[in-house]
């Protein structure tokens, strides 16, 4: 086999899925940058047994592939719908960048998706003021994230120099999260943190979103590396979305109090469900109701 076609196989293949369980309505967990499925796997054990989950890696990120190219909104969603177009309407749940990834496969893909919960979502809605809150904010380092040179040099020392100390350098985090941050490529992390994180406008696309999508957003109150200001105010403007601020928590709301964010995902799917029954109750006709009463 030839170097080209070894490289259009990686291309093509599919992003990393693990499944759980078999129930009837599916909740796909996205991670952010840096994340993979061991950022949710070991934290899900009291997630309803009614739910069938499905962990994905990223495109560029942990088990999945890792090819040479821009890693874009539009990218990373068209790998996504690989995975998601035969499982029917989902749930997502993203974290930080998984979220605007789900933003945005939600607005592209509007009817197979019924319930988004968006996790630590950076809103900054543009480049400019990505760099301006980054660079005179509170978060330590923001040159170095505002750099594309200075964000490629720290990855390839991260991986490459400091990969097996990091569960022991990186304490704020658990053990397996801090040992993936290395499945990556300076490649996959730099372009996906500029074309996502950065230039991308999530809210534009969240307006877009049908009425019948539910959506839930889940912030730490001490979240600096996505301030919460801008999601409060983009809660205000939407009266159905729902927000849960988790107090005292940094970027990581799930990693800090995993047991009430699942706590809240459920209920948030739940809800989508019952709307969805009683939706199609109120469109069926007077024989199906009848029928329908009877049987109840």
């Amino acid at each position: 086999m030839g170097l080209a076609t070894w490289r259009a196989r990686k291309r093509r293949r599919p992003l990393h899925v693990e499944q759980r369980g078999d129930g009837e309505h599916t909740v796909v967990f996205l991670a952010g940058l840096g994340g993979t499925t061991r950022y949710w796997a070991p934290r899900l054990g009291s997630f309803p047994s009614r739910h069938r989950i499905v962990l994905v890696d990223l495109l560029g990120f942990g088990e999945s592939p890792k090819p040479w190219t821009a890693y874009t909104v539009e990218h990373h969603v068209a790998k996504l719908r690989e995975v998601l177009a035969p499982l029917g309407p989902v749930s997502l749940v993203g974290h930080s960048l998984g979220a605007l990834v789900a933003v945005a496969y939600a607005a592209r893909h509007p009817g197979q998706v019924q319930a988004l919960t968006l996790i630590g979502m950076p809103l900054f809605g543009s480049q400019e003021r990505a760099y301006r809150y980054l660079r005179r904010g509170p978060v330590r380092g923001g040159l170095v994230y505002t750099n594309v040179v200075l964000t490629m040099i720290a990855c390839l020392i991260t991986r490459r120099l400091l990969g097996r100390l990091l569960p022991h350098v990186i304490r704020s985090v658990p053990r397996e999260v801090a040992e993936d941050l290395v499945k990556h490529t300076w490649r996959s992390s730099t372009s996906s943190l500029w074309e996502v994180v950065y230039r991308y406008d999530a809210a534009t696309d969240l307006a877009r979103l049908p009425p019948s999508t539910a959506v839930l957003l889940i912030h730490g109150d001490e979240d600096r590396m996505a301030p919460l200001e801008p999601i409060e105010q983009l809660v205000a403007r939407h009266p159905t979305w729902r927000l849960w601020i988790a107090k005292g928590a940094d970027h990581h709301p799930f990693l800090r109090q995993p047991q009430a964010c699942l706590g809240e995902i459920d209920r948030q799917v739940a809800q989508r469900l019952q709307e969805g029954l009683r939706a199609a109750s109120s469109t069926a006709s007077p024989n199906e109701r009848a029928k329908e009463a009877a049987c109840d």
